[in-house]
């Protein structure tokens, strides 16, 4: 019995006999017969060694990459390939110890033998552009493998441009952080997250870009691959040292080359004579005998990396390295060393260091001190006496409804301060009086130990509380001595104050064409910064006169300050508090209602920054110093202009003087 339509048609039949055959026919048959053959089972690292070239436009090395030059990268590279179970991947780590070129190391083996969908983020789409053009064209480029798989970018093909790469099998979408667009525009089965914690809170207010990005692989169930990749930040908001803490928290463990205990590199076993970084040498948690640098290429070719906790979720692993591991010839122990002492005095240069060297997040100092500890270490000296060390004055002036609350400041090298006066100014700024003291303080003098008298190099004043009327006060005295001041919260380590920039305010009646010039102050930034300088240890009085000194920054209190200046200096508490959508932010509340003594010293520092004492020159210290010596018999300089004039800033003595200055300035 026939089945119907089981035979061909004579039609069929006699168009299959009468087809020419096919002239590439060759060829077809040897591209069926790849198509057949499985992929090559290789892992991302093996496909590095043996497919990617480093060009002169990306990399201080160029040529063929090789992962034995950067052995801690194999694992982290191969838990990206298909044949790993792991779903994430975090690394947290320092500045330039490989991470993103094995990053790209991945989007290559994707490309050439796991091809899908890939999303790779930078922090903003601008930095994704920069990244297109220096890191990804040339890696297709420079690859034989690649160049072949990918077309060029041409204005025809709507696939292939800066932000996009096609080819067979999948494409490669670039975008930013703060796209929300971008970060929901495809699925992907691969996600590259580079430098996560420069990420905005939200994307567009749409959401955590990193949750965003992720959603994008759900469909894609246990094949998908996530990525993410960072320097830290600040502990409680960094997002990457969020991730490695709920991951099994990897360190890379080497063996000492005495005793072959394995351990991970700490900074702290990182030992050397002072003044001479040059004989940097790592001590032995076992043995404690020295480990030189030359060793580190064994050390690394023979390290491994060991899980230290239990990850909450089984398909993550996270690995932590810092810069004590970069191979030799990049980043030293001897440079490690050096940018350590230099970072000495400045909280920025520590944050920095802490970050970029050794992959760990910066704590901000935001515990308030315990006010009875910093009574009982209080110093003798008189109100109105600038102790030796103190080379310039900067005052912060804090307006309050009935009085005009000031605290000058002296300020010698490394961030080093001494209170040397507190005054109120009885009247608030409705009366006129009250600024008419405030303007007398602009010409008085302090008289230094040494015996020269300094004037104010700056004094700062809040803008907080009727700033019209502290517009108009500030306008009068000129831009010399006088910086009106704006607090927001935040933290800018790189540039606490901004500015200035022209506020227009009204006077007599009459709307001005350009108003005072008011800067903006990250008062986080200097909160942090005074309450961790609070808390510097202090050498005991035998070891003071033994030579010993005080660590850079110290904050010296006079005697005569009570318990009440006391409480309000540390009257506030730095907290990580949640927002409604789940982000986390830091944020500064009051212990106790006034904080006066706070605010002054804030505003004073930030005077200091504005006449620029934190860019100041080895030799600018030096000629301030002899500026301030005297000859022991009270004689020195008797102002403050030769002073401030080191400062970038040169003191105007009298108020006509004064209002001559803000009438050029204005015109």
């Amino acid at each position: 019995m026939s089945l119907p339509n089981s035979t061909p048609s004579p039609r069929s039949a006699s168009t299959f006999v009468e087809t020419e055959p096919f002239d590439g026919s060759d060829q077809l048959l040897r591209s069926w017969g790849r198509g057949l053959q499985p992929d090559a089972d290789l892992t991302v690292s093996e496909w590095a060694d043996a497919h990617r070239m480093l060009g002169s436009r990306a990399s201080a090395e160029p040529g063929r990459y090789r992962t034995a030059r950067t052995p801690y990268m194999r694992e982290i590279m191969d838990a990206l390939s298909p044949s790993s179970a792991v779903q994430r991947i975090v690394f947290m780590k320092a500045a330039q110890v490989g991470a993103t070129e094995a990053g790209n190391n991945w989007i290559g083996f994707a490309i050439h033998h796991a091809p899908g969908p890939m999303l790779a983020v930078q922090p903003t789409v601008e930095l994704a552009k920069r990244n297109s053009r220096q890191r990804i064209d040339p890696l297709i480029e420079e690859s034989v493998a690649l160049r072949e798989l990918v077309k060029p970018a041409r204005s025809r093909d709507a696939g292939n441009t800066m932000l996009s790469k096609e080819f067979a099998g999948g494409i490669l979408i670039m975008t930013g952080a703060n796209s929300a667009v971008g970060l929901r525009s495809t699925p992907a089965r691969y996600i590259f997250l580079d430098e996560v914690d420069a990420y905005p809170a939200s994307a567009d207010d749409e959401g955590d870009p990193v949750s965003l990005a992720e959603a994008r692989s759900l469909t894609f169930a246990h094949r998908r691959k996530i990525f993410l990749v960072s320097t830290p930040t600040i502990r409680g908001l960094s997002r990457i040292e969020r991730e490695y803490e709920a991951s099994d928290q990897r360190r890379f463990f080497v063996p000492c080359p005495h005793c072959s205990q394995f351990q991970w590199l700490k900074f702290e076993r990182l030992r050397w004579d002072k003044g001479r970084p040059e004989a940097a040498a790592y001590h032995c948690e076992g043995c404690d005998r020295a480990i030189a640098e030359h060793h580190k290429t064994a050390l690394l070719e023979a390290g491994e990396w060991r899980a230290t906790a239990v990850a909450s979720d089984p398909g993550t692993v996270g690995y932590h390295l810092s810069a004590l591991y970069s191979p030799i010839g990049w980043l030293s122990w001897e440079r490690i060393v050096r940018a350590w002492e230099a970072a000495q005095g400045s909280d920025e240069a520590i944050r920095a260091f802490k970050n970029t060297i050794l992959g760990e997040t910066w704590v901000e100092t935001g515990e308030a001190p315990d006010w009875s500890r910093l009574y009982d270490r209080r110093e003798t000296w008189k109100p109105g006496i600038v102790p030796a060390g103190g080379l310039f004055l900067t005052a912060g002036a804090d307006v309050q409804k009935d009085r005009i609350e000031v605290d000058v400041w002296a300020w010698g090298r490394g961030g080093t301060s001494w209170l040397v006066d507190h005054i109120v100014i009885e009247g608030g700024p409705d009366h006129q009086g009250a600024w008419a003291e405030l303007t007398k303080l602009l010409d008085r003098t302090w008289i230094h130990q040494n015996g020269p008298q300094l004037r104010l190099a700056k004094l700062a004043i809040d803008t907080g509380y009727e700033a019209p009327a502290v517009y108009g006060w500030s306008r009068r005295q000129g831009v010399a001595q006088v910086a009106p001041v704006k607090g927001v919260e935040g933290f800018n380590r790189s540039s606490p104050v901004s500015g200035p920039t022209y506020v227009d305010v009204t006077d007599a009646g009459k709307r001005l064409r350009r108003g005072a010039r008011l800067w903006t102050v990250a008062v986080s930034t200097f909160k942090a910064e005074t309450y961790r300088h609070l808390g510097l240890p202090r050498p005991t009085k035998e070891e003071l006169a033994e030579g010993a000194t005080h660590p850079p920054g110290t904050v010296h209190l006079p005697d005569w300050v009570d318990s009440e200046w006391l409480k309000q200096l540390v009257a506030e508490e730095l907290v990580t508090v949640r927002t409604k959508r789940g982000f986390a932010r830091l944020e500064w509340q009051k212990l106790r209602e006034r904080n006066e003594a706070l605010d002054c010293r804030v505003y004073a520092r930030a005077a200091a920054w504005i006449v620029g004492a934190d860019r100041w020159s080895e030799a600018r210290w030096v000629d301030l110093e002899t500026q301030v010596a005297g000859d022991g018999n009270g004689n020195g300089d008797e102002s403050q202009d030769k002073v401030a004039a080191a400062g970038s800033i040169r003191a105007v003595r009298s108020p006509a003087r004064r209002r001559s200055v803000a009438s050029n300035y204005m015109r």
